[in-house]
């Protein structure tokens, strides 16, 4: 087959993905270069990026409790309520101090748990220096890896790409059974710049179909019979080794790699099984019909499936747009119910089931994700029920892997935007390290260009380790356990009566029992408490001396210690 017939029968475009199982996907490492570092990373840790295109408003989303009046005050119309009526904020963490307490959107139930149970993190006022506020020119510099005043060619992620399988020139290699699969896979229409390396540029094609259908269709491909001259001509060769050069090679050369890609990515995906896992599909409340379908459901099962069956792939980029909220952020009538509100219900619903989904395949200790927004909203909203382009805003972190915990403190809202508490590159470099397994050296010297784990800070000290992933990796019944236990009975032993200090983490239906070396019930109490610790009596008179047991039981808490009664 000709070349031009074959890019006209596949639908070939520059720059578009392909479309895989409907979610729209682009491929870096066409090349055996790219595949050799996976093939030769010393670890199967995957990393995926979460992006959230349009600017997210981080305090509506990570809600300031300890200064709860003032950020009130600032954005009376958007403000999430606080103890007022049953859609209210939901406290993250009472087992912090007060004034660094903060608080989830009401539609976040399920970051919740996900941070209860040790797999969960935020990271307050992360943004860059002279973040100037731009869609556009902010996704390029977060992408990049850059300072505000950078124009690099490259992303971060591609630079590091680049370092791992040196000496290997990109892309002059080719694929080999060792690493069959891209190194890093992208989904959505739209080309970013993480994953360029510098004289390079991703490969992409466009094939509208379901993954029977592409088999199907590689299995009807005549194939490539090279006649030795190009019909189009021969490039002059003045071009050679030239950017349009090796932009003309490497688009030529697709030809003979979409097939073999496109038939992987079907064989891995059907050799894998459908989830267990139900995904959300719907915002349950109010809200623009456009803003109804969960957009990140799909994207991520399909990475749990490729995962499962096998794909190589170490970064994936999934993306949901929408954050851009000038105007309707919140509903008038509601300010917890809305367009950022379906957004939020989205993020958190989505990731709890594909955490489950990963758990389930047994793959939930490889996989770490992290959300980027390429910049906040200001503190002050407008008179539109939105919220205008701002600088620094949350990022979140999703895994077994992670170190939980309130990263930063809550910022100070009385100033037109959130101060910047950490330089996203910061959190990548750290991420590159503890996760990746990535030397500080190439973090600071080839892909970031600057030490952003221990070295100087240009407005004083030093960048620190940031520590962000587990050593070793606990149960979740481990780590509930801190959250969520008897903190102490006390007196013990006693005679008269009891008391038993109970910790939660959450509102709870909590219940107490008092139960005898039998397993019958003695005594019992149920209550509804707030995040903290709460305190249950327990009258012990008339009961005959021995050993007792108290138990605390809640939706998350399964407790036991022991009493002694006597005389």
């Amino acid at each position: 087959m000709k070349r031009r017939n074959f890019l006209k029968k596949i639908g070939f475009a520059a720059g578009a993905p392909i479309a895989f199982q409907g979610v729209p996907l682009k491929l870096l490492g066409s090349h055996q270069d790219i595949q050799n570092l996976a093939a030769q990373s010393d670890n199967d840790r995957v990393l995926i990026i979460l992006q959230l295109h349009g600017g997210n408003d981080g305090l509506n989303t990570i809600i300031p409790i300890a200064n709860y009046d003032e950020y009130y005050s600032r954005r009376a119309n958007i403000a999430i309520p606080h103890k007022v009526g049953n859609r209210t904020l939901i406290p993250l963490d009472s087992t912090v101090a007060s004034e660094e307490q903060v608080g989830l959107h009401p539609d976040m139930h399920d970051f919740k748990r996900l941070y209860d149970t040790g797999k969960a993190a935020v990271f307050q006022g992360v943004s860059y220096e002279n973040n100037n506020g731009s869609h556009f020119r902010g996704r390029d510099i977060w992408f990049m890896g850059g300072d505000a005043d950078d124009y690099f060619s490259s992303g971060w992620v591609g630079r590091y790409l680049g370092k791992e399988y040196e000496p290997l020139t990109y892309p002059t290699d080719f694929p080999t059974e060792e690493m069959p699969d891209p190194l890093a896979l992208e989904m959505g229409n739209d080309v970013s710049l993480l994953f360029h390396q510098d004289g390079n540029i991703p490969t992409s094609i466009s094939l509208g179909s379901s993954p029977g259908n592409l088999a199907n269709l590689i299995e009807q491909l005549e194939g490539f019979v090279d006649e030795g001259v190009d019909p189009r001509g021969t490039p002059p060769a003045f071009l050679n080794n030239s950017p349009y050069g090796k932009e003309m090679d490497w688009i030529l050369g697709l030809e003979d790699k979409s097939e073999t890609y496109i038939k992987r990515l079907a064989e891995i995906y059907d050799s894998a099984s459908e989830t267990s896992v139900s995904y959300p599909e719907a915002y349950p409340f109010n809200a623009p019909e456009g803003s109804k379908r969960n957009p990140l459901s799909t994207q991520l099962q399909l990475v749990a499936r490729l995962l499962e069956g096998g794909v190589k792939t170490k970064v994936f980029l999934v993306k949901m747009g929408g954050f851009d909220t000038h105007a309707s952020q919140v509903e008038a009538y509601d300010p917890t119910m809305g367009i950022h509100s379906a957004l939020l219900y989205h993020i958190s619903s989505a990731m709890a089931a594909f955490q489950k989904d990963l758990r389930s395949r047994g793959l939930e200790d490889r996989v770490l994700t992290i959300s980027m927004s390429e910049f906040g909203r200001r503190i002050g909203s407008n008179g539109s029920y939105g919220s205008d382009h701002g600088t620094g805003g949350p990022v979140m972190m999703f895994g077994l892997g992670v170190k939980p915990g309130i990263y930063g403190t809550v910022p100070d809202v009385s100033r037109g935007n959130v101060g910047m508490q950490f330089d996203y590159r910061q959190i990548y470099a750290n991420i590159l390290h503890e996760w990746m397994g990535v030397e500080k050296s190439v973090i600071s010297n080839d892909i970031f260009f600057r030490d952003f784990i221990d070295g100087p800070n240009p407005e004083g000290g030093n960048y620190e380790p940031m520590d962000l992933i587990k050593e070793v990796i606990l149960g979740e019944k481990d780590y509930v356990k801190a959250k969520y236990k008897i903190e102490s009975v006390y007196p013990n032993p006693a005679s008269s009566y009891t008391q038993a200090k109970i910790l939660v983490n959450n509102y709870q239906d909590v219940n107490v029992q008092l139960i005898n070396v039998r397993g019958s019930i003695v005594s019992q109490i149920n209550r509804r408490v707030a995040p903290g610790t709460h305190t249950f009596s327990f009258m012990l008179n008339g009961l005959s001396p021995g050993f007792y047991f108290i138990k605390a039981k809640s939706e998350m808490l399964d407790d036991t210690k022991r009493l002694m009664v006597r005389k």
